[in-house]
């Protein structure tokens, strides 16, 4: 069974092509990456799922059913622009999205205070939402995304504004959700996070699809003679090994990309003989953020 369901889906302003003929779909319990980069069309087509814009054409299955008003009580979204009451305590915030959801007052005050405890504010509960960090905030909007238990979840760059601890934290939470049966689509532009956290992805950019499929698949059909070397020590003689075709340099982590007949263990060899402290050599696959770059720079040539 699929919970979600995109057939050629487009929407346009004016001559501006927004989003053009993307398909794809979501089985239950699975996580879904909808990538790709600024304006590329991800945030429209969130929105058009919520039916908060309505497509020029296609069709969109939310469930198993056109979308309607009850559906909303079995989605939870989480968009990219965040909007909570500042005035308003979060208790009192959360139960309010909770009963908007169909939830019993009683029930939605329950899980107001359940959530605040995991996420460690229950000692906020009763402070205005203006008094609380922007991180704070972020949990909080996250809290009412999910408070009502969705069948569904729609999250727009949910790691936006969170520090590696609660990045790590909400991580998890996505897993355990999606360990449960939910269905999650996951927007992002953090490629490392989609690579560990996803099942399947579409890229899309100037709203058209570049790629879409599971995450093994994909790497495999766009994978290179690739290398992932962590060190310490001066490499700038890495830049002038003759087999060595491109190089992603983060200071004491690489990325080579190495000639098709090349043998990586030729190249450890030299990197063992130059002094370089070696801490990881791996041969690997090419990465998901190597394979967005390439597929979204091909797109615009």
């Amino acid at each position: 069974m699929n919970s979600l369901i995109l057939d050629r889906i487009s929407k346009s302003y004016n001559t501006f092509r927004a989003v053009d003929r993307v398909s794809f779909a979501i089985g239950d319990g699975q996580l879904f990456g909808l990538l790709g980069p600024n304006g590329a069309g991800k945030t429209t087509t969130m929105r058009m799922i919520m039916n908060i814009i309505v497509p020029d054409s296609g069709k969109i299955v939310i469930l198993g059913q056109s979308f309607r008003e009850s559906l909303k009580n079995k989605i939870g979204y989480l968009p990219e622009e965040r909007g909570l009451y500042p005035k308003m305590k979060l208790v009192s915030h959360l139960q309010f999205l909770g009963e908007m959801k169909g939830m019993e007052a009683a029930k939605a005050k329950k899980k107001a205070y359940e959530w605040l405890e995991r996420f460690q504010l229950g000692k906020w509960a009763g402070d205005r939402i203006q008094n609380l960090s922007k991180g704070m905030q972020q949990k909080v909007q996250f809290i009412g995304a999910v408070i009502h238990s969705p069948e569904l979840l729609i999250v727009d760059e949910p790691f936006a504004g969170l520090d590696p601890i609660n990045t790590r934290f909400l991580k998890d939470i996505l897993l355990e959700m999606k360990k449960a049966g939910k269905s999650i689509l996951l927007s992002t532009h953090l490629m490392d996070q989609a690579e560990k956290l996803c099942d399947s992805i579409c890229l899309i950019n100037k709203g058209q699809v570049l790629l879409r499929g599971e995450i093994n698949q994909i790497k495999q059909k766009y994978s290179y003679n690739s290398v992932l070397l962590e060190y310490q020590g001066d490499s700038d003689f890495v830049h002038r090994i003759p087999f060595v075709r491109k190089i992603d340099d983060y200071g004491n982590f690489m990325e080579l990309r190495l000639d098709e007949d090349a043998d990586p263990q030729e190249l450890f060899k030299l990197l063992a003989g130059s002094g370089l402290i070696i801490k990881k050599f791996e041969i690997s696959d090419a990465s998901l953020n190597e394979i967005f770059i390439e597929q979204v720079k091909g797109s615009e040539k």
